[in-house]
Parts: C-alpha cells; sequence; structure tokens
C-alpha cells in the first residue's frame, strides 16, 4: 500500500497492492500503522456500502459539520466512478480547489478525504458499489452540501449528469460569504 500526496493539502490516493495465486488474491485495504505517516490518530467508526444503478449519476458533493465533522477512505468495489473532494476548510489555501481520481475495481486505488472536504462521484458504468470507511458516524443534523455544478468549483464531470437526487439538486451555490466548514 502506497500514499500519494494530492493538490489539496491531507487529501491522499492510497494505492493498494493485491497479493495472489493460483487461488485468488488478497488486497489490504487499511493499515493503521502505514496511516499513522498521515493521521496518527485515525479511526473509523463506521463503514457504509453504496449502490448506484445507472451510468452518468452523481451523488455529492456532501460534508459533514462540527461537531460531526469525518474523514473519509472511499474504495470502488464494483465498477468505476470519477471521485471527487472539494477543499471547504476555512482558512485553507486550497479553499474552493478539488481534486478528482477514478476509482475501479481494477485499478486498486482509494481516496483519503480530510475532515472539511466535500465529496462526491459520478458513476461511468452500470451497477457501482463504493465502500466507505468514516471517522465520525453520521448525524442528520450535521450534514450539509455544495451543488455539484456550482459555477465557482467547476468540476469537470466526465459525462452528463442522469441521475440527481433532489436533496443534491437543493444544496446551495457557494456564495461569497460562505467562510468554509469551521473544524
Amino acid at each position: 500500500m502506497k500514499l500519494h500526496a494530492t493538490p489539496i493539502a491531507d487529501l491522499w490516493e492510497v494505492q493498494t497492492e493485491p497479493r495472489g495465486d493460483e487461488r485468488g488474491q488478497l488486497t489490504r485495504l487499511f493499515c493503521v500503522d502505514l496511516f499513522a505517516s498521515i493521521r496518527h490518530d485515525l479511526r473509523f467508526v463506521q463503514t457504509n456500502l453504496s449502490y448506484t444503478a445507472q451510468r452518468g449519476t452523481v451523488r455529492g458533493m456532501h460534508f459533514q459539520r462540527a461537531p460531526a465533522l469525518e474523514a473519509k477512505l472511499i474504495r470502488c468495489l464494483r465498477g468505476r466512478v470519477f471521485d471527487v473532494a472539494v477543499d471547504l476548510r476555512a482558512g485553507s489555501p486550497t479553499f474552493g480547489r478539488w481534486h478528482a481520481v477514478e476509482l475501479s475495481q481494477d485499478n486498486q486505488r482509494q481516496l483519503f478525504i480530510p475532515e472539511g472536504c466535500a465529496h462526491g462521484f459520478q458513476t461511468l458504468c452500470d451497477d457501482v458499489e463504493l465502500l466507505y470507511q468514516h471517522t465520525a458516524a453520521y448525524r442528520p443534523d450535521c450534514e450539509g452540501g455544495v451543488r455539484h455544478d456550482d459555477p465557482r468549483l467547476a468540476i469537470a464531470w466526465p459525462l452528463p449528469v442522469s441521475v440527481l437526487s433532489e436533496r443534491d439538486r437543493q444544496h446551495p451555490l457557494i456564495t461569497p460569504y460562505f467562510s468554509g466548514v469551521q473544524a
């Protein structure tokens, strides 16, 4: 397993390395010793699995506010996604910037997203499953989001959006008065 820095501080691409033989393979998805180099106190408390049926679907851009700020480790178990993190951290030098990586069942990548960043993805094929590990339990009273098509973010989604939930459609645009997610 290897950690690769991104242009956004504390956002990491994780390359896993399957080991295999004639029986199949084993892939380490998390190792506390390796992640200690970037987060000495990393502890996952919730794991979620999402399924998305249709190519072109966008889910996001979601985040949690204090006191339920959460970091996430995302992996694609089936299919392919264009996975995006947006830095919404108050005072961050990369505030409002986004970074995307293709996650797929084949490329063995994961994305570690720090607290204060919004997360979303677009499916690049039908029948996609993502595994999420979270450092905080979900609290609906702390959830937030920003629009996937916010012109201030200008996320370059690779496909036309085929499906978007009403909830995600209602996320606000970022205004000049939005100072960011407070830690």
